[in-house]
């Protein structure tokens, strides 16, 4: 066995300049996440301000309209400012050691599972643009189109993807 070929690999590969790359496929979730806690405050605002307004009528045929329609205004209010959204898309996982990239999916149990591998070297492609990229099999077609979150990760991924993968302008 020949071990100076295994020592000049090893010494060439330089794992420690590479990092492995997770990307989500996240879409605006904060923007919606504020817009209803914003509605969600308003409702239980005005649950609350419909009992204290000075013109309001107390009549006998009203009260039991206006302490229905206060209560649904809360519940819906506090249902709106305690939503969590529990976000089942999958995650890109970029490997530099293994050169793979894997698709995680959380399962019902919240753990992540693979749900397609592929090794670098079968991949027939990638183009970067604005904010994403773009992934492309051997055969042209389009594989996966991931978000990227910075230019830091486009840069991570190009330098993981430039040995083995062709770039496209």
């Amino acid at each position: 066995m020949n071990t100076n070929t295994f020592d000049e690999s090893a010494k060439s590969a330089n794992y420690e300049k590479s990092v492995p790359v997770l990307i989500g496929f996240e879409p605006n979730w904060k923007v919606r996440m504020v817009l209803a806690r914003v509605v969600g405050a308003f409702l239980i605002v005005m649950a609350f301000s419909m009992w204290l307004m000075d013109g309001s009528v107390m009549a006998t045929e009203v009260w039991p309209i206006k302490l229905a329609a206060s209560l649904m205004f809360l519940l819906v209010g506090v249902s709106l400012l305690t939503i969590q959204i529990l976000d089942a898309r999958p995650d890109a996982y970029f490997d530099p050691i293994r050169r793979e990239v894997r698709v995680l999916q959380k399962n019902e149990n919240g753990r992540p599972q693979t749900v397609l591998r592929r090794s670098y070297d079968t991949l027939g492609g990638a183009r970067f643009a604005d904010e994403q990229v773009e992934l492309f099999d051997v055969d042209g077609s389009l594989l996966m189109k991931l978000p990227l979150q910075s230019a830091d990760v486009s840069r991570a991924l190009k330098g993981q993807l430039s040995g083995s993968v062709t770039i496209f302008a």
